[in-house]
């Protein structure tokens, strides 16, 4: 007996969940990542019939992240597929990540059966209302024949100007019904109805900027996220030699430009910037990262040259001397053609200097032999250990700031962060993300034991799908970014201690995994040889010293 789905298949009748898929694959997408559920069974089906992997996850929260991590790697949207009520709000967190850091995911919610809203189906509730304030855009589906229709207008929102994350719901009932394949609409391919073009920035902007950089004397660029998202590497190097200024990266601007380029600093930031009389913010933002734009940091008579992708932007906290809207690739360009060639001279020279000093400062505390071992120890043995093709996540709170400190990446897009949310336990998400994206590389997390502990469970979804990701974790048995700043206030620390010395190896092990423990810092490097050698999953689980805080005066550098 044929089963009837196949019978309407043959007769030219398509589901709901098929027309998701195939708009899905016309945009180029070939995996999603979600958590199973009932809601949205049919898009399963669409997604084998079109060829699309399914990942499947513990918690919706890292199928969000995972989503996100896709974008970060790859540059192209992510998609999460979340089942209705408790899988839509398990998510949130993972899409409020991804709207602070402008990241292009599609989040696709299933809901309740449209024929019983109101009547108290399963799982039905407003999910609307409480997606539309961190997502750009937000709709309900009410017509399996307009499924396409609203599947490509999320990609047109989500990807027009400024990306980040759309969500679009559609109930159960609307997925699983059956249109005729002559009938439903189809908004053609993507290039019909989402343009593919950049933007550029007045010329009148242009030409300002270049006046300014003319009278600069000591210019400092400052580069972000937005110059990863418009694939800006190369004009950011062509506008640092243009105009001999030294280069600070932040965000998913972090290997934008190699550490060995003569122009790039890292140890020297604050001294660079409080000593600016022209300062370039080029995809980032002014905000608790770099003191909100005030000073001291940021100097009030310093000449702010801001380049971002949507105008509403620029301006932010601090005034802008001239704002260039538009992709900042064609605006970095188009300043580079405009402005003189300079010479660093004193400026560079004096800035190599505290780069020096800056680096000093650190160097007992890379090569300590102390137990418990020195988190510096750590971040230079990883630092020391990762090539070219490591991508790096940073997934903590004072060991990801120490992290960020010292590991630098040489390439775009192999350094991912949280962002301005500042999500705990983002990490495993991007990660298993990132080693789909890069089959056969290395993808290495600097783990908080805290941070950790928010999506440790992943590990058996990676050992389930033969997803080799090794977890570094900087063990102090505490939230330490919030346990040393309690001490230092009031003298204790109140809900911010784990138990010391938790053994997550072992945890990572019994989910199918590889682990180890190490205490001694000579440990550290064989154990993360094995650990990438083992073809697993794992975890490195290092016991740091507790009583080594990231000072706070200096944690805006991831």
């Amino acid at each position: 007996m044929v089963h009837p789905r196949k019978e309407l298949c043959a007769l030219g009748m398509i589901h709901g969940g098929w027309l998701v898929a195939k708009i899905l694959k016309r945009e180029g997408i070939d995996t999603v990542f979600t958590l199973s559920g009932g809601h949205i069974a049919a898009i399963y089906d669409g997604c084998l019939r079109e060829d699309i992997r399914v990942v499947d996850t513990r918690h919706e929260q890292a199928a969000v992240h995972a989503a996100e991590g896709w974008a970060k790697c790859t540059r192209k949207p992510g998609v999460a597929l979340l089942t209705a009520g408790p899988g839509v709000t398990d998510g949130i967190t993972g899409v409020a990540n991804a709207y602070l850091a402008s990241s292009p995911v599609l989040v696709i919610g299933g809901a309740a059966p449209l024929s019983l809203w109101d009547r108290g189906a399963l799982q039905e509730m407003n999910q609307l209302d409480l997606l539309r304030p961190i997502t750009k855009w937000a709709r309900t589906v009410h017509e399996t024949s307009r499924i396409a229709e609203y599947v490509s207008i999320a990609f047109r929102q989500m990807l027009s100007g400024k990306p980040g994350p759309t969500f679009l719901e559609i109930p159960m009932d609307v997925l699983n019904n059956f249109v005729d394949t002559e009938q439903y609409f189809d908004p053609g391919e993507p290039s019909y109805y989402r343009p593919g073009g950049r933007s550029a920035p007045e010329p009148d902007h242009v030409a300002r900027a270049a006046e300014l950089l003319e009278k600069a004397q000591r210019p400092v660029i400052m580069a972000g996220t937005a110059v990863w998202w418009c694939d800006a590497a190369a004009p950011l190097r062509r506008l640092a030699e243009r105009i001999q200024a030294p280069v600070f990266l932040n965000g998913a601007g972090r290997g934008c430009l190699p550490p060995d380029h003569p122009l790039f600093f890292s140890a020297s930031r604050r001294k660079a910037l409080e000593g600016a009389d022209t300062i370039l913010a080029i995809g980032t933002r002014m905000d608790f990262r770099l003191n909100h734009g005030q000073p001291p940091l940021i100097p009030k008579e310093a000449n702010l040259l801001w380049f971002d992708l949507a105008g509403e932007d620029v301006g932010v906290n601090r005034g802008a001397s001239v704002g260039l809207a538009g992709d900042v690739g064609i605006s970095m360009t188009q300043v580079a053609e405009a402005a003189r060639q300079c010479d660093g001279g004193e400026w560079l020279e004096y800035l190599r200097g505290q780069e020096r000093k800056g680096l000093e400062r650190d160097v007992a505390g890379l090569n300590s032999d102390a137990t418990p071992i020195h988190p510096l120890r750590l971040c230079r043995e990883l630092r020391d250990f990762i090539d070219e093709e490591t991508t790096t996540i940073a997934d903590g709170g004072d060991i990801a700031s120490y992290g960020g400190r010292v590991i630098n990446v040489a390439r775009p897009g192999y350094w991912l962060d949280a962002g301005p949310m500042g999500t705990l336990g983002a990490g495993t998400g991007f990660a298993l993300a990132a080693q789909i994206a890069r089959p056969g590389q290395r993808v290495l997390i600097l783990h908080g034991d805290g941070a950790f502990g928010l999506n440790g469970m992943e590990f058996e979804s990676m050992a389930r799908q033969n997803i080799p990701v090794v977890s570094v974790i900087g063990n102090d048995g505490a939230w330490g970014q919030i346990k040393h700043p309690q001490k230092a206030l009031i003298g204790h620390a109140t809900a911010a201690e784990l138990r010391p010395g938790i053994r997550y190896d072992r945890m990572v092990e019994a989910l199918g995994g590889h682990g180890e423990l190490v205490e001694r810092p000579e440990d550290i490097r064989p154990a993360l040889e094995r650990a990438f050698a083992s073809g697993l999953p794992a975890c490195v689980n290092v016991l740091i010293d507790p009583d080594k805080p990231y000072s706070r005066s200096t944690n805006v550098a991831v």
